[in-house]
């Protein structure tokens, strides 16, 4: 039988009181990070929001001459882009995701896994260079020209597609956010489906279903909750990205239904004008779109965490 020396335990139990106010203190301190964060972008923000009130999330023009500041176009740009993003990105993810970890070759699927988080590690400045001088011109000769001509004229969708073909501008942002949020997406999922018990994919191939059945049936439910959480990581990313946005999106305050119209975002209104800002009002209407981010990140923060929550009970209850 074993003896359990009594100043072992009582050294142990000191770490482990140690251990837990240092974690408790961590956790604390983010706490008091993130809320000192909120109390200066408030604090920074209230002469813009006290002069303009709810306008100025409403008002479109942005004059420094004047001191008129509307945050309307900034908001419309963010939102845009990341919806562009995230349509493209997250089928593309889902699919490699599948791929390399049900219909991969062994050969190929270490090179593509390595290539895809290779993509991650790329600076968003690298993005911004490569879309401006190597996307938008293709964009502009052969793709918006074929919008245009081919969808522009139809009723509806057509709108989006239509004037002339920059090549810079809110669709060309999109496809730039794709490109960059795509190996997180696929990396989260990758690594979620890889934890599905191997037993239920073979159960469900025992039972004569086909790979798509097994994989649909089988590992989505299974991985609902990470396929969440990654698409929730890609949208973050893809809504404060700063750099690669700046370079390809035009950088002009209009709101444009068209998608080949130049546009800007939240993030690259601040990156451009945050240095030549002058006057108190200009630097605070500025800091006001900070604070605009800051809860539209936190709002799809807190709806994702919601929706995992939902999707964890409906787990636990099936």
């Amino acid at each position: 039988m074993a003896i359990i020396d009594p100043r072992h335990a009582a050294t142990q139990l000191i770490y482990e009181r140690v251990f837990r106010t240092a974690t408790l203190g961590a956790a604390i301190l983010v706490l008091l990070i993130l809320g000192g964060v909120a109390i200066s972008l408030v604090r920074g923000a209230w002469p813009a929001m006290a002069h303009f009130g709810f306008g100025f999330v409403t008002h479109e023009v942005w004059n420094p001459v004047t001191d008129e500041f509307g945050a309307l176009a900034p908001i419309y740009g963010t939102v845009v882009t990341s919806v562009i993003a995230m349509a493209i990105a997250v089928p593309v993810g889902f699919g490699i995701a599948l791929f390399l970890t049900e219909l991969c070759p062994p050969l190929l699927k270490r090179p593509i896994g390595v290539a895809v988080e290779l993509l991650a590690a790329v600076p968003s400045i690298i993005f911004g260079i490569w879309g401006l001088f190597v996307l938008a011109p293709i964009l502009q000769k052969h793709v918006q020209p074929w919008l245009i001509k081919h969808i522009g004229h139809i009723p509806g969708i057509g709108g989006i597609f239509h004037g002339p073909p920059f090549g810079i501008g809110i669709l060309t942002a999109g496809l730039v956010l794709a490109i960059m949020v795509l190996p997180f997406i696929a990396a989260t999922m990758r690594d979620v489906f890889d934890t599905v018990p191997p037993m239920l994919k073979e159960s469900g191939y025992g039972l004569g279903a086909t790979t798509w059945e097994v994989i649909w049936n089988v590992v989505v439910p299974h991985s609902r909750v990470g396929i969440v959480g990654g698409i929730m990581l890609g949208l973050g990313r893809a809504l404060g990205e700063t750099m690669a946005v700046t370079f390809v999106i035009g950088n002009a305050h209009r709101v444009s239904a068209s998608l080949l119209a130049p546009g800007t975002t939240i993030s690259s209104s601040i990156a451009n004008e945050f240095t030549e800002a002058v006057g108190d009002l200009y630097t605070s209407s500025l800091i006001a779109l900070g604070l605009l981010l800051f809860l539209i990140t936190f709002t799809v923060i807190a709806i994702a965490q919601a929706m995992l929550r939902r999707l964890e009970r409906q787990a636990a209850n099936t």
